[in-house]
């Protein structure tokens, strides 16, 4: 399957560029916020706790969001895939809109966000977490969809009929060469986008609006955790490992790696939300 003649720059001003991938991020930010601020407004969601913190309290966390999710994501790739940029190119260390974030970082800058956050608001910071983690997906599908688009982040050599070439004249222009080489690949953004993002969506949605969990402190937020890195690990078997990353044992990956304490968390997260008893009904 060819890859598609689609420019990761949407539109250029001279020396200024809107890319794809920054308006992902930019598109993610602000759906997400419309979401969460949606989930807060909806009281048939919180039968027996009031809903975790206002939908104006809602308009100030989300700068302390985009900073950790931007901060933390950035910082993360660095350190976990290309910690040679630190002492190499310090620079590009800052030059977010070349791409290279790390969903994990993103997950560290966002967690020391809503803890000051909380800290300075006095919130219950499970409950929070609920929230945030219910409107993630949605910028995680825009985020791989604008890795597709880019053309990075390709999945391993594949023979079946979905297989991608990353290769067209688009990537020729940009980099001089094909970096994916001419082999049909696994479209594993795609694949991210599908589980790490629509699907991982409607199972965080049926726990806000079905089982209505957002009542059981921190069980959403472990859910996310489960399920996103039971979906990573999955995906990391045909997704081609980052370049200069060292041989891991038992074929694991840095995704793995990253994944696993994830799945851990989650199943505790969950286990301890479903035993603790509900309180009295109070102000948040």
């Amino acid at each position: 399957m060819p890859f598609p003649e689609i420019d990761p720059i949407l539109v250029s001003f001279g020396p200024f560029a809107i890319r794809w991938y920054a308006l992902a991020y930019v598109g993610g930010i602000l759906l997400g916020w419309a979401y969460a601020s949606h989930l807060l407004r909806t009281e048939r969601l919180w039968v027996r706790r009031p809903a975790p913190f206002t939908p104006s309290q809602m308009d100030d966390l989300i700068l302390w969001v985009a900073l950790g999710v931007i901060g933390g994501g950035r910082l993360g790739h660095v350190l976990f895939y290309t910690p040679s940029m630190i002492w190499t190119d310090p620079l590009g260390v800052l030059q977010v809109w070349n791409g290279g974030m790390s969903f994990h970082g993103g997950v560290i800058g966002v967690t020391l966000a809503m803890i000051g956050f909380c800290w300075r608001n006095k919130l219950d910071l499970l409950r929070v977490a609920d929230v945030i983690v219910a409107a993630y997906p949605i910028g995680h599908f825009l985020g791989r969809c604008a890795n597709f688009i880019n053309g990075e982040l390709w999945g391993r050599p594949t023979d079946g009929p979905w297989g991608v070439v990353f290769c067209n004249d688009q990537v020729l222009k940009d980099y001089g060469f094909c970096p994916a080489g001419t082999l049909a690949r696994h479209p594993s953004q795609l694949y991210e986008a599908a589980l790490e993002g629509l699907v991982l969506f409607l199972i965080l949605r049926w726990a806000t609006h079905g089982a209505k969990l957002g009542d059981r402190r921190g069980v959403i937020a472990g859910l996310f955790l489960f399920f996103y890195a039971v979906f990573r690990i999955a995906v990391e078997t045909v997704r081609e490992p980052d370049a200069g990353m060292p041989a891991f044992p038992l074929g694991l990956t840095m995704g793995m790696i990253l994944s696993l304490p994830m799945v851990a968390g989650g199943l505790y997260l969950i286990w301890r939300g479903m035993r603790e008893p509900f309180p009295e009904r109070a102000s948040p």
